[in-house]
This record gives structure tokens, sequence and C-alpha cells, in this order.
């Protein structure tokens, strides 16, 4: 996909099996962003679309979505689509370095199973309700929990933005406290971890609403004390409190307590947690294949795209197991390939076996002197030219020409 560099993109990947293959054999495979595993999507029914999504700052002109190693079904995607951010929205210190995967964003107290996204959300996110029930996420809900709403306008120009639509609706300890326990897919791992507040009731002068954030076995969380209408500066304004990098584990309970001087029990209109990953070296020689490979619009061979070695190698490729590979062999016999022997492959510097046999190539034979490690080269039944080049003596391993 073409991307602006050093822009911040939403990604997501919807699944949806249908049984297209008529197998009835629910997928299992590993989807990447770029070098980088993404996660395993699980198929397990085949009406329900499996969704992921991620943020991530573009790096290159192109960001690439990859799937492979199936262990069961085979691969296939439904929709990928993209949506860019503005400003600082998502802004992290470390995004060169991570990516954020969704696990979990949620609109509380939802007046339907509907989820929220665009029009009401610019940037198109989905909003998933509170309503919608699935195992172990959104338990262990707290008695005395009840759901508000309001048609007023919420101010939400800042942060990240959730839309008005969402904030408008919310739900509330009525005798004191919100409690949830959601499993968090792919966790344990450091989180960004944001809740999203506005008061949007009419209380009354001598009414106030105080309460902290609960979370067993982490006492330090619960320090600071929320006021939503002194914090936002007034009703009806999102407050956006929330924690950048905290380690969360993969079962995680959480809540919300009124403090003593509080007379209202604590609210939470939304939520939405990311887990960090960590963004894969990828292989040396990525920017040297995309050269090569764009040199060739109309190849069917030079449509794989992504990285050549990660996380699986191209079909004519074979790399090292190194955590940044190497190419260390070219399989382009009988492809066709007309014009001279691209320079790229010159630059190979891994290079241990080069096979351009049964092509159109002409011209002479370029300077492969930056491949001392090549042992083979395959280049009969092509329409080269010239003088084999001094240059293939100085190869010291060099055993078959």
């Amino acid at each position: 996909m073409n991307v602006r560099n050093r822009t911040r993109y939403l990604v997501r990947a919807t699944f949806l099996y249908g049984n297209f293959d008529n197998s009835n054999v629910y997928p299992k495979f590993d989807l990447s962003l770029g070098a980088t595993p993404w996660t395993t999507v699980v198929v397990d029914d085949a009406t329900t679309p499996v969704v992921q999504e991620a943020i991530i700052l573009a790096a290159a002109p192109t960001l690439s979505v990859c799937l492979s190693n199936a262990s069961t079904g085979q691969p296939f995607i439904s929709t990928l689509e993209l949506r860019q951010f503005n400003g600082s929205l998502y802004y992290t210190t470390d995004e060169k370095q991570f990516f954020l995967r969704l696990s979990a964003r949620i609109n509380f107290g939802a007046e339907s199973n509907a989820s929220v996204r665009y029009p009401d959300d610019p940037f198109d996110r989905i909003w998933e309700s509170d309503l919608v029930r699935r195992a172990n996420y959104l338990v262990d809900v707290a008695p005395g929990t009840q759901r508000i709403s309001t048609t007023k306008p919420i101010f939400v120009s800042t942060n990240e933005q959730p839309p008005q639509r969402v904030m408008q609706t919310a739900v509330v300890g009525k005798d004191g406290s919100l409690t949830y326990r959601i499993d968090l897919e792919d966790f344990p791992g450091n989180a960004w971890a944001v809740s999203y507040f506005a008061e949007i009731e009419d209380l009354a002068p001598n009414q106030t609403r105080k309460f902290k954030l609960v979370i067993p076995g982490k006492p330090d969380f619960s320090k600071p004390t929320v006021d939503v209408e002194e914090n936002a500066q007034g009703k009806y304004r999102l407050y956006e409190p929330g924690y950048t990098n905290v380690p969360l584990p993969f079962v995680f309970s959480f809540g919300f307590k009124k403090t003593n001087d509080s007379s209202e029990g604590p609210i939470l209109n939304a939520m939405e947690i990311y887990k960090y990953v960590q963004i894969a070296m990828g292989s040396q020689d990525a920017n040297i294949m995309a050269s090569l490979v764009s040199r060739y619009p109309q190849a069917d061979w030079a449509q794989e795209g992504g990285d050549p070695c990660l996380p699986a190698s191209w079909s004519w490729v074979q790399c090292s197991s190194e955590a940044a590979p190497r190419i260390f062999s070219i399989t382009l016999s009988g492809k066709n390939i007309t014009g001279s022997i691209p320079v790229e492959l010159t630059k190979l510097s891994g290079l241990v076996e080069l096979k351009l046999d049964g092509n159109s190539f002409s011209g002479q034979i370029p300077d492969f002197t930056g491949c001392r490690d090549l042992q083979y080269i395959h280049l009969e039944n092509n329409q080269l030219t010239g003088a084999l080049p001094p240059s293939m003596g100085e190869l010291p391993n060099l055993k078959e020409l």
C-alpha cells in the first residue's frame, strides 16, 4: 500500500471465512506488518469476522501486510483498510521502534450492540459496544452499574479526539464502584492504555463525582484522584487520562471507586488499550531488492511484495536464518527477463548462488567483486556479449560459472 512517509496510520485487516474454500476447515495463520509479526489470525466461526487493527508510523513510501505460515486451512483476507491520522493522535516517544496493536476499544454505556465508526468518527475507528458479549470480556461487572446518555454536544477536540457519539454515553457506579475483567489478546506486554471521561449528568452544586482507578495488586495506580468536571474544566468536555507505557497481564481486572468525599459514583465513557509491538529490523537486503523488483512492474515474479525474507522468503529467494537475514540465493531461471543484468544483484554482498539462465539478458556481465561469497553463477542461454570480466577471477569462492 502506498503511504506518506513519517505519517501515522491505522491499518485494519478483516477476515470473514464464510467457508470460501468449501472445506469447512477454520484457518489459522500468521499476520505480519512489514517484516514484523503482528498476530495470529484464528478463525473459529464461518460467519463472524475477525478484525485486527494496528497504528504505525510509516517509515517508507509503502507499507505491506503479509499472510503466512498457515497451520490449518488457507490464508485469506476479506478487507484491508488504511486510515491516516492527523497531528499528534496516538503519538508515542518510541513509535519508530514499536507499533501499537489494538486490544480493546470500548464504547461504555452504548445504546445498542452496534459499533460506532465513520461518519461519527472522522478517523473511522471502530468503537465496540459494551453490550456485545463474548467469553472473558467485560465480565465481573459491579452491582449498581447503570447506563446514562445525553444528547448535548461534547467538546472532544483534544488529544485522541474520540467521537461525540461515544462520549455521549457512559456507565456510572451508583453503588460507588465500577469493575470489569477482560482478556487482552497477545498479552502480557507493555500497553498504551487510556480512559475517556466526560461529565454528562447535570450535578447539583452540592453533588461531586470523585474516584480513583483500582487495579488489583498495583496500589500505585490508585494514587491520582479523578474529578472529571474539574479535570476537564467543565461539564460535557473530554478528559483523557492514561498510561502511555504500562505493563498489563493477559487477564486484566480494573475498576473505579468513589472517594469518601464524593457523593456520586464513578463514570466511564470509553477506553482504549493497545499493545506495543517491537518493529523487526527486516532483512539487510530489503532496499536493494525493492529497487530490483521496481524495474519489472509487470512481471509476475516481482509481485510478492514486502520484505524479501520476512516473515517468509519470496518464492525465488533463499535467506539466512539470522534475526536480520541476508539473501544467499536467487533463482530467476526462465523468467523471460530482458535488458541488462540489473546492477542491484551486484550489491547483494551475502549472495552465494545466482541463477539467471534461460532469459534474454543482453549486454556485458557486470562487476560482481562486491559479492565475495559467490560460489555458483548460472548465466547460460542468454544474449550476453563481450568478454568475461576479469573481476570473475577475483571471486575467492567461485566454483561454477
